[in-house]
């Protein structure tokens, strides 16, 4: 096993083919197709590649094959620098495979998925040295039991957990949102798991025991967040001005941005504005991951902003 790692990452990775039209088709319509892109996509490994390219060393434990979309994912993840020494290898895995429509007026993206093949990683992988090794753990709800093992041994450990949770319809859901310590979770997802519609109160609604700190993105409108054990109400980040192109991918980037900051040692405040920041220029661009920035492109975009 190599050297200590900033970020590892358990969950889930898919191949994206990107359709992109000028608004999205009506019911039993036809549209024209303007233009068709591949890339790598899925909650954790866009995360990773976020993190990434902010500068955090990262390390990924999913189990793909030996067909075409694997070996895609494979190359994609080596190109931005991520450690696959913990990628197992079944004949019979592959990603997750989706095809994103993207409204190119609206901005906006339906994405439809096929689960087909794709895989957990068991319960013994990665072991327990390789999740020690991390200064923060990063799961998503894909796969629950692999995020649940992992998460219990992280945090055993004092390793931070942050998570990307989209769907509480999964297995033993309640049990792997207990071990989450950094909670960021859409307003909508929010407002189903509280009944708030308000973000401020479900983030105060989302506080928990042993939990470190909820932020609820909004868009547009920014997001709400606060940390465990501050007496002060939740704080508001605004939303940075941009023109949006695609927002593809875009709150997994904000989650990896923000993983980014917590291995940095970035307080609150500063790693919700950086993850804001990685966000806001990934929607200006077009491609979901190929879209995310780097870290020179934030830092100069955070200046700029101060100024």
């Amino acid at each position: 096993m190599g050297s200590p790692i900033d970020i590892l990452g358990v969950g889930c990775v898919a191949v994206d083919d990107l359709v992109y039209v000028a608004d999205y088709p009506a019911a039993d319509s036809k549209t024209q197709v303007l233009g068709r892109e591949r890339h790598c996509g899925g909650l954790t490994a866009t995360a990773l590649v976020a993190a990434a390219r902010l500068g955090a060393r990262c390390g990924f434990a999913v189990t793909l094959g030996d067909d075409e979309l694997s070996r895609f994912v494979l190359e994609c993840l080596r190109e931005e620098g991520i450690d696959v020494e913990w990628v197992r290898r079944s004949p019979e895995a592959r990603p997750i495979h989706s095809t994103v429509i993207v409204d190119q007026r609206r901005g906006t993206r339906t994405i439809l998925y096929d689960l087909d093949g794709f895989q957990a990683t068991g319960p013994d992988w990665p072991d327990r040295e390789a999740i020690r090794s991390a200064r923060v753990l990063f799961v998503d709800h894909v796969v629950a039991d692999d995020a649940i093992r992992a998460a219990g041994i992280a945090r055993a450990a004092g390793i931070p957990v942050v998570a990307d949770l989209e769907s509480d319809r999964v297995p033993r859901f309640s049990e792997l949102l207990g071990r989450v310590d950094h909670l960021v979770v859409s307003r909508g997802f929010a407002e189903q798991l509280t009944g708030a519609s308000d973000p401020a109160m479900a983030v105060q609604a989302l506080v928990a025991p042993g939990r470190q700190a909820v932020v609820v993105t909004c868009g547009g409108d920014g997001c709400w967040y606060q940390g465990v054990g501050v007496p002060a109400p939740p704080r508001h980040q605004p939303a940075f001005d941009v023109e949006v192109v695609d927002t593809t991918g875009c709150g997994d980037v904000f989650h990896g941005a923000y993983a980014a900051g917590l291995a940095e040692g970035l307080d609150l405040a500063a790693r919700v504005r950086l993850a804001a920041a990685t966000a806001a220029l990934s929607a200006t661009r077009s491609g979901g991951q190929a879209g995310i920035p780097d870290r020179q492109a934030v830092q100069a975009f955070l200046e700029e902003h101060a100024r």
